[in-house]
């Protein structure tokens, strides 16, 4: 497993850290493989009931490395065999069954602001900074940076982005949505972890059908939507997890979920 992406699993939360502070956790050839072998690792494993993606450093991720783009001899053959790689890598961490949280601990730009954005709750640090960057050096967003920016703050607000490429502050981005909560530099990562532990002990499976209802509302008919959520509310019923809660609830205690 390469040092530029870690991965650690402790009481259910599975903490991926983007370890190479010196480059400011930069994407190129090296770090999409470590990336992939790291979301694999995670899909395959057993007791994941939460996840937490963050960055070492002051920099959450600057985006693309330059350095690798303006050397290669071939800059569409790099692409081309880079970028498949993550956006699989991408997918599969969408598909995870379980609550994703994003700690952005500094600022972020290009290809970073996907991986920022991909979190089911975002929480930056009051550095934060996004910046689009792909227009600059005429190329286009990639790692799902376009579709998160525009679900979460719409698509005129997306694009005013991508087009100025002006640094957007924590502030701004908690008020357009991009992301959930702001706190001082000094306390983000206690929070995101507290966080984490707190959504590791609940409801998993209950987290893992409501993230599939509300992420795929916005294309289906109601009709469609209420026929899966039928479908989840009976399997629910039929779980440990929405039998015990039930019993907690009228108990008046704590439930005991164990994710299933």
């Amino acid at each position: 497993m390469s040092d530029l992406v870690l991965y650690d699993l402790r009481d259910g939360v599975a903490t991926i850290t983007l370890s190479r502070p010196d480059a400011g956790n930069a994407i190129d050839e090296a770090f999409g493989l470590a990336f992939g072998a790291v979301v694999d690792r995670l899909a395959a494993q057993v007791g994941v009931r939460a996840v937490l993606l963050t960055g070492s450093g002051k920099k959450f991720c600057v985006g693309g490395n330059i350095d690798e783009m303006r050397n290669t001899a071939d800059l569409t053959a790099l692409m081309q065999a880079g970028i498949p790689r993550l956006h699989a890598a991408m997918a599969r961490l969408a598909e995870l069954p379980c609550p994703i949280i994003t700690a952005v601990n500094g600022p972020v730009g290009g290809g970073g602001i996907g991986l920022a954005l991909c979190g089911d709750i975002v929480l930056a640090a009051q550095s934060m900074k996004l910046r689009g960057g792909y227009s600059a050096i005429g190329l286009s967003p990639d790692l799902g940076a376009s579709w998160q920016l525009a679900r979460r703050a719409g698509a005129a607000q997306a694009k005013r982005i991508l087009f100025l490429n002006e640094s957007v502050g924590a502030d701004e981005c908690l008020a357009l949505g991009l992301v959930d909560a702001v706190y001082p530099d000094e306390r983000l990562a206690e929070e995101a972890r507290t966080l984490a532990a707190r959504l590791a002990t609940g409801a998993t499976a209950s987290f893992g059908r409501i993230k599939q209802l509300v992420d795929g509302a916005v294309t289906r008919s109601l009709q469609e939507q209420l026929a899966l959520e039928a479908n989840h509310m009976i399997a629910s019923a039929d779980s440990h997890d929405g039998r015990e809660g039930v019993r907690a609830f009228v108990e008046k205690r704590s439930p005991a979920f164990r994710g299933r």
